[in-house]
Formats: structure tokens, sequence, C-alpha cells
């Protein structure tokens, strides 16, 4: 969530604009994709911006990231306890070690905004591999629940019931609640907030032009977080292992298209029987 907050305007986009979002779309996913062929033990989140970057700017792109005060970075490193908004370092990645990788894109003026989260395997350590694996799994497989309930809802808010029934079903792990999906369009981070739990209002309608970044984060441990004193790093309070899996996806006039995976989000969705349609 911007830091800045959410600026207000309508949440629903032409048709033309829906179009002039597949590019950073695209450009975000590009980046992450970079990174996901990189990211290995001895690589540090330093040499992952710096890819992520040229991934963004090769596609006629620039990192939004960058855009807010004070920021120079094109990503977000989230390694082990740390949980969002990390700031890129030089310790290198080591085995055993989980960050989730968060990138957006601006092209023309629209953005993008997705992340991935990655586990260093540990050979020593199977046991802490594997269940930092099932971290990982069980919030992208949150995500991808969410995105599907988005192509049937009525309302927003079911998207957060879709994520947190998920995550209880599979796990004990625990849903953030502070920090949630958004809006997105000519501002990386716009109206409206999208939980990833269930809630009291049913939210917006879901219907053509309206694009949102739907972005589960969830914990090992327990849900609480403390801000470190770089006044942007947020760290889990009890030290547990957390994961984040984002995608902007977009609702129009045929269906959904998850506009940051290069194939709409059909993969992803096909287990639960959603295809995604290209935007007309």
């Amino acid at each position: 969530m911007s830091r800045r907050g959410i600026l207000r305007r309508s949440i629903y986009k032409s048709p033309a604009q829906l179009r002039l979002m597949v590019e950073p779309g695209l450009a975000t996913g590009a980046a992450l994709t970079a990174m996901r062929d990189a990211v290995r033990a001895g690589v540090t989140p330093l040499e992952l911006d710096a890819i992520a970057e040229e991934a963004i700017r090769s596609r006629g792109g620039a990192p939004n990231f960058m855009l807010e005060p004070g920021y120079r970075h094109t990503i977000c490193a989230n390694v082990n306890e740390h949980v969002v908004h990390g700031i890129p370092t030089d310790r290198p990645l080591e085995p055993g070690d989980i960050v989730a990788l968060d990138a957006g894109a601006v092209v023309n003026g629209w953005n993008g905004d997705a992340a991935i989260t990655a586990v260093i395997p540990d050979p020593e350590r199977p046991e802490r591999t594997a269940a930092l694996e099932l971290l990982s799994e069980v919030t992208e497989a949150a995500m991808w629940c969410g995105i599907a309930r988005l192509a049937t809802a009525s309302h927003l808010n079911e998207v957060g019931e879709a994520v947190s029934g998920y995550v209880r079903k599979h796990s004990d792990f625990g849903v953030l609640e502070d920090y949630i999906g958004h809006g997105i369009g000519r501002s990386m981070h716009e109206d409206p907030p999208v939980f990833n739990v269930p809630v009291k209002r049913r939210g917006p309608e879901v219907k053509p032009g309206l694009v949102v970044a739907i972005e589960p984060i969830i914990s090992a441990g327990g849900i609480d977080t403390i801000v470190e004193d770089d006044d942007w790093t947020v760290t889990m309070a009890d030290g547990s292992m957390s994961a984040q899996w984002e995608h902007t996806v977009a609702v129009h006039e045929r269906g959904i298209w998850v506009l940051t995976a290069e194939d709409g989000g059909a993969s992803g969705l096909a287990p639960l029987g959603i295809t995604p349609v290209p935007i007309p």
C-alpha cells in the first residue's frame, strides 16, 4: 500500500484505458521473470534490483517504485522476517532464505504492479526448505483463488473471502490484514482497497473497467508487524517468515485478464476452471 495513500478518482477504466494498461503489465511481468531466473544463493537484492530495472526499461517503461518520495530502487526485496517495503541490500542471499520480490512499471503514464516469492534451497536443512516452499505455495495459490473469485464475483470484497478461505483450509498460516491490495491505473495505488480477509462491507461492484492488484501477504506465525528504523522495511513482530504474491488484474466486457502475467493468467487459473480472455 502506498505511503502517500490512495488517490481518489473513478475506479472504472474505459476500454481504451484498459488497453493502455497492457504494456505496463507486461513490463512488470518481464521484471519478475528476469528476477526469478536470476535468484539464487550468492546473488544480492541490489543485483536483482538492477536486473529488474533493465527488464523494465528494455520494454520502454520506467520503474514506478522510484516515483515514491524518498525511494530510489526498482524493487522491494523482503527477506525472511521482512514483510514488505524492504530496501534492496548488498547482503547475498543464502541457502534457507525466502525472499519476496515486488516490482512495478509505468509506461505512458499507466502502471503495473506484481510480486513473486522465491525460496533458496538449503540441502543441509531440507525441513526448512520444505516449510518455506509450502508457505510460498499456499500464498501463491491463495492469490490465484482471489483472482478466480474476481472473475465470478458481484462485489470486490468477495476476493478476501476466497484468499483467506484457501489459507485457512490448507494451513495454519496468518493472513496479514494491515497490508492489502489496491486499485491501479494512472497511479500505482488507487481506490478501491482489496482486502485479503472477509470484511463487513461488500465493496464496489465488479464490472468492466475495474483494475486491481491482488496481493496476499501470508505469515508462518502471527500477523503483527513493526516498521524498522529506515522508515520503510516492515518486519514480522514475532520474527516469523512471510511470503507475498501479487498480480494486476483487469475486468473487461468479456472476462478477466491478468495484466502482469505473459499468458494472462491462463496457467494459474486453469486448475480453478477460469479461462482468462485478452482485452479486446
